[in-house]
């Protein structure tokens, strides 16, 4: 599904998406293919619900998002894989 068909149909709410297409261009995420997870009533509640889904499998392309936004601007950040001792 693209964005403005998911905006028109799931109006000023918070949604769990999965990339299921995607692909990089100029240091930002381009998302080709969109599938819902689920609603939320709110940021928390969807962030929550990401983290759950995020564990149980690391490797599916997550996002929280909200339908208010009109275009997706989905910079990618370039992660060293660094994790400081404690």
């Amino acid at each position: 599904m693209q964005w403005n068909e998911i905006r028109e149909r799931y109006p000023g709410q918070w949604l769990l998406i999965d990339a299921v297409e995607a692909h990089s261009a100029d240091n930002q995420r381009i998302l080709d293919d969109i599938a819902v997870i689920q609603s939320f009533p709110d940021w928390v509640a969807a962030w929550n619900g990401y983290k759950e889904l995020h564990f149980q499998n690391r490797q599916r392309e997550l996002y929280v998002l909200h339908t208010d936004w009109e275009n997706l601007e989905i910079e990618e950040v370039q992660s060293l894989g660094l994790r400081v001792a404690s």
